[in-house]
């Protein structure tokens, strides 16, 4: 195969590496093929890779510590060897006939390098069954770092909830395309999905029902840090959400004396917003509060809580401002950092608090002052980024509310840049956004973030110089056979070529 070929190949990858340079001469993987690691620290990564090729090549892949028992040619995985430059993330991917080197400074750049050395295979690998294939890595050199060392993504489990199984799957996606933060929404008006101790009857009464009125769930506290432990081992952070002082109707009906009033919330299996409130005037509501960011906190060990903050619409300013001056305090006291929804920017929060900017237009003057204050900002307009909108008026099982949201508007916008008056080192990075007042089942919502969720994850790995639509439609083209063979039921979009 000629150069020209070959650096197409190196460049066939989601996101699309920083530098690429191609020889006429890969890799072939072989049934005597080894993983070779140096120290334990990378034999969690060498697991994880073996687990992905052993089933379609049927090779047994053993993996060897060199450092004991000498080099041997096949994957090689270590942490030295790497420029300083590429960061905690990056990595440096060396492929030529006595096979494919990879190394990094930190164990989630060696986990970065695993998924472009997957993706640089046939898209036949990821069959679960042993497939009769030529398993060739394209030779040449390949050094890869992210624009930004926040990619987030966001899966509502309120409003429909998603067991234990579908977020793992979920966490493997993101994993595929280096995603590395899972911002999990974990409470709403229709739903309370985590236990907590000191208040049980958000779990006994406020998680039985979700919208539609269909039976709801929650997560344990041994399923919660299962899945935590889950993300972990794929480097990515989870980040729960507990949204408040408003989209807090399965609180208020399971606890009466959360309500002004006094009475129980009756049950919500409708998609309104903006309609409930703790009671900001009662203390039972921040001994509440305090409680659930305790728990909560103990059972994440990610330095982030995200406290939501979004659409209090029953709240005059100074009730939202009072109750905010009270939370994101406590937020600090248990060792996290706050993020809320821009609007908590209204109660003045310290520069510490990330705000998260979700409005589908670019004209944000409260987030840019913020900006300038020295708050991050996380880059979710609900325009690019909320996967939930619809693809046209045809297609999808979301809403339409930001505008349709085809493949190509997902990718043509800066997440650097996209409010005015915000440079770049304020934005902490992008982060996708699905709600699922309509999304029902895992079929939904691989159909809403495919290929959409790819897309995003480039914005906010790959240089802005190398993000352009025309070879990006490409790129992801060829990740169709791939999404075929692991049966994710995405949207074949007409502005991609698929083959």
């Amino acid at each position: 195969m000629g150069g020209a070929n070959e650096k197409t190949r190196l460049e066939d990858v989601v996101p699309v590496p920083a530098e690429t340079k191609s020889t006429d001469t890969g890799y072939t993987i072989t049934e005597n093929t080894v993983i070779n690691i140096r120290d334990e620290v990378a034999a969690g990564i060498a697991e994880l890779l073996a687990g992905l090729l052993r089933p379609a090549t049927g090779y047994e892949l053993p993996i060897i510590n060199g450092s004991t028992r000498g080099s041997s040619s096949g994957i090689s995985l270590r942490l030295d060897g790497a420029p300083s430059d590429v960061g905690e993330q990056g990595y440096r991917m060396q492929v030529n006939p006595s096979g494919v080197k990879i190394r990094a400074n930190k164990s989630a750049g060696l986990f970065a390098g695993v998924q472009t050395l997957r993706q640089l295979l046939p898209p036949a690998i990821e069959s679960e069954t042993e497939q009769s294939v030529e398993w060739t890595v394209s030779g040449g050199h390949i050094r890869d770092y992210p624009r930004f060392d926040y990619r987030g993504a966001h899966l509502d489990v309120a409003r429909h909830f998603f067991g234990v199984d579908a977020v793992k799957q979920y966490v493997d996606y993101l994993a595929q395309y280096k995603v590395n933060y899972l911002h999990l929404h974990l409470t709403d008006d229709q739903g309370w999905r985590i236990e907590i101790d000191r208040w049980p009857n958000l779990t006994d009464e406020g998680a039985d029902s979700e919208v539609g009125g269909t039976a709801g769930g929650y997560y344990t506290k041994e399923e919660y840090i299962e899945l935590v432990e889950y993300a972990q081992d794929r480097f990515i952070t989870v980040i729960p959400e507990i949204d408040m002082p408003g989209h807090t109707g399965a609180a208020l009906e399971s606890y009466a004396e959360l309500n002004c009033d006094g009475e129980k919330r009756p049950e919500d299996t409708g998609v309104n917003v903006g309609d409930t409130s703790l009671c900001v005037d009662k203390e039972v509501t921040y001994e509440f509060v305090n409680d659930v960011i305790k728990e909560v906190a103990e059972m994440t060990p990610g330095p982030y809580l995200h406290v939501g903050g979004d659409e209090a619409h029953i709240l005059s300013d100074e009730e939202y401002n009072t109750f905010m001056d009270r939370v994101i305090p406590m937020v600090l006291e248990h060792g996290k950092q706050p993020i809320g929804w821009h609007q908590v920017l209204g109660a003045n929060p310290p520069t510490k608090t990330i705000t998260q900017y979700w409005y589908p237009g670019r004209d944000a003057p409260e987030v840019a002052a913020a900006a300038k204050e020295g708050h991050e900002i996380i880059s979710s307009p609900a325009s690019r980024a909320y996967l939930d909108m619809n693809y046209n008026d045809q297609d999808g099982v979301g809403q339409d509310w930001a505008g349709n949201t085809s493949v190509k508007d997902s990718y043509s916008w800066d997440p650097g840049t996209f409010v005015d008056g915000v440079n770049e080192s304020s934005i902490k990075g992008p982060e996708t956004a699905l709600w699922t007042e309509f999304v029902e089942t895992v079929d939904d919502i691989e159909y809403m973030i495919f290929p959409r969720l790819p897309a995003i994850a480039e914005l906010g790995w790959s240089p802005k110089k190398k993000t352009t639509w025309i070879e990006f439609r490409q790129r992801l083209a060829a990740q169709g056979p791939r999404w075929d063979i692991q049966e994710i039921n995405y949207y074949q979009s007409s502005q991609v070529p698929w083959p």
